[in-house]
């Protein structure tokens, strides 16, 4: 057999050189995104757990109501968001305290207990408001409340009492996949995608109830105190420090980019059908039933499996911010990855509010919307509170040392911090005196 002429090895070689090459970028791209996924956590998990049931009946409404002309909020929203989550996730890594903890140790026990009982009270009528959004997910595909909401509860309670602290963090980051369905029910419902574009970066404002009322419940819905309690309580738990915390920032904005373009999606499918079939929604359940003939079954089994996803989502992180708060005001063991021995009262505060929400969810002809608006009243008011709590302490230095905000960072947030607060006032203004606000 004759030799192969120099080209011919020459040529070979070549080749081989380019599958080794090959071999080792696959190899390079696959550790990427293997260490992309390792850093998932706090972020990716608080910001999705805003698009609960709540916040997926609002941003269907906005959608419903005002078709794309809201669209753009959501880009101020987004900066808003990450600026707020964090400021928080650094505190944690920076401290090893929560927030609760620090707030304790810097303004009193009797701040804190006010704040603290505020925070319990509206998180347990919102914990509600999950199990409700859990039962109307499930009865889309007819199953009945009676059924889906006392098994939700016990696999919430027992993911979260007889897990540990990874093998809770995946599982809410699986539940945080579903989300994507809603992208995909977005392109179902065939949108005006030019509309869109202009929605996006064309401004509008009305001075009118309903638009007001709208536009601060967009804002309400988005940033809430429990989602500042459970990121930065997650990140010491996590065990984070500041030599490992640029891993965690990517999660935090990654997380709030992934979150707001859900609520984009929701936005763009739903004024897509119903803003132009002029069908109104009061509730999450009501914009899958509505989607169904407009853009067919399979979007209406999305939008019902996000709507369940999302509410297991909070159902599991609300009581768990809760009761994160509450020990870490009154100074007792805290933890995900404890016992009951170790930690009665914040095992026994997740499990009460589970017990509560779920029980409360299944009593027929429940007034929710009432008591929605009690819980929305009370973060409304909490929410200023806590915000500027989180600025004063992420700006002590003998707190944060060199990590204190910047000073281009520190206008974004105190810029942040006034606007939610006078929508939050407007929010409360609205809500309990709307012949006010009626121009």
């Amino acid at each position: 057999m004759a030799e192969p002429s120099a080209a011919v090895r020459a040529a070979g070689r070549r080749l081989v050189r380019r599958g080794a090459l090959g071999v080792r970028q696959t190899v390079a791209r696959r550790k990427r995104l293997l260490m992309y996924l390792a850093i998932l956590g706090p972020g990716m998990i608080t910001a999705n757990a805003g698009n609960d049931a709540g916040g997926i009946a609002t941003f269907a409404s906005v959608g419903a109501d005002f078709g794309y002309s809201l669209l753009w909020l959501l880009i101020p929203i987004t900066i808003s968001l990450g600026i707020v989550q964090e400021m928080c996730a650094r505190m944690g890594a920076v401290t090893g305290k929560g927030l609760a903890d620090l707030i304790r140790e810097r303004f009193g026990v009797r701040w804190t207990a006010l704040i603290m009982l505020a925070l319990l009270v509206a998180n347990a009528g919102v914990t509600v408001s999950e199990f409700v959004g859990i039962a109307a997910a499930s009865e889309l595909f007819g199953v009945s409340r009676y059924i889906s909401v006392p098994l939700a509860a016990i696999l919430v309670w027992t993911l979260i009492v007889k897990g540990s602290y990874k093998r809770v963090e995946r599982v809410f980051l699986l539940m945080s996949l579903v989300f994507l369905g809603y992208i995909v029910s977005a392109f179902l419902s065939r949108p005006d995608w030019s509309a869109v574009a202009v929605g996006l970066v064309k401004p509008e404002f009305k001075l009118e109830h309903a638009f007001l009322f709208t536009f601060v419940a967009v804002v309400g819905t988005t940033i809430s105190p429990y989602m500042q309690v459970y990121v930065q309580s997650s990140v010491v738990e996590k065990g984070i420090t500041p030599e490992n915390y640029a891993k965690t920032k990517i999660d935090v904005w990654v997380g709030t980019i992934f979150a707001i373009l859900i609520a984009f999606f929701i936005v763009v499918s739903t004024a897509a059908t119903l803003h132009k079939a002029g069908i109104e929604v009061s509730s999450a359940a009501d914009a899958a039933h509505a989607l169904r003939p407009l853009a067919g079954r399979y979007a209406e089994t999305l939008f019902g499996i996000g709507l369940f996803a999302a509410s297991m989502l909070a159902a599991g992180v609300l009581p768990l911010a809760t009761a994160y708060s509450i020990s870490e005001a009154l100074g007792f063991e805290k933890g995900v990855s404890r016992s009951f021995r170790e930690a009665p009262i914040f095992l026994g505060t997740f499990t009460f509010l589970v017990a509560v929400g779920a029980a409360i969810a299944i009593v027929p002809n429940l007034p929710l919307i009432r008591v929605l608006l009690v819980t929305q009243v009370i973060n409304g008011l909490l929410l200023p509170f806590v915000l500027f709590a989180i600025l004063k302490l992420v700006n002590n230095r003998e707190l944060m040392g060199r990590y204190v905000n910047g000073p281009l960072y520190n206008v974004a947030a105190w810029l942040t911090a006034i606007v939610v607060t006078l929508l939050s006032l407007l929010y409360i203004l609205s809500t309990l005196f709307p012949s006010l606000l009626r121009f």
